[in-house]
Parts: structure tokens; sequence; C-alpha cells
């Protein structure tokens, strides 16, 4: 695990390792909801990509919703690109859980290369 992986507060230095506590924002449809998350990435070699997962703090109106049978949403981490995330069942402390695959959404953007 790199060092310094899990800092306080959410900040874009915390971008890029392999756990990411802090800000984020989900996208149900047209709603925006901010929501602090911890989460975390693995690479599966045979797949090939990245399978990453994590939960919300406790919020009763997203807790409501997916309660209600709300399963998909994108997450927004820190003005990244946003990735397709599951939404599961609430916790008993009314966190939600969330899961997906591909690059994960507080990875740094790849950067594009200059022409010489």
């Amino acid at each position: 695990m790199p060092s310094g992986t899990l800092c306080e507060g959410g900040s874009v230095d915390d971008i890029g390792d392999e756990e990411y506590r802090g800000a984020a924002v989900l996208v149900i449809g047209d709603d925006r909801h901010a929501v602090e998350v911890r989460m975390w990435a693995r690479f599966e070699p045979i797949e090939g990509r990245f399978r990453w997962a994590g939960r919300t703090s406790p919020d009763p109106v997203l807790s409501e919703l997916v309660t209600g049978g709300t399963r998909a949403a994108s997450l927004t981490i820190a003005e990244r690109a946003a990735a397709d995330v599951r939404l599961s069942e609430p916790d008993p402390w009314g966190g939600v859980r969330l899961s997906g695959t591909g690059t994960p959404p507080w990875f740094p953007l790849a950067e594009t290369a200059t022409p010489r």
C-alpha cells in the first residue's frame, strides 16, 4: 500500500492512491447528492481491470432512494470524470455501499500527449 494513502479531508492530493476518503458527488437522474465516501480499489489481473468499492457516510435521503430501488448512479470526485457506480442496500448505520469497475474515479486523469 502506498504511504500516505488515506489522508483526511479528501483533497486532490489524496487522489491516485489505492484508497480515497473524502468528498464526492453522486448523480442520480437529474439530482446531485454531495456525500462523503471511503473507497478502495484493486486491480484484477485476470480481468485486466480495476474493481473498486466503498461506502458513503450516513445519508437519510440517499438511503431512502436506495431502499426504494435506485441502483444506478454516477460518481464524481474532485473534478475528475464521472464513473458509473452501482448502489447497494444501506448498512445499519445509514451508509450506502458503492461498487464499480474500470478506472477508479479518484485516480488521476490520463495526460494527453502534446505534439512536438
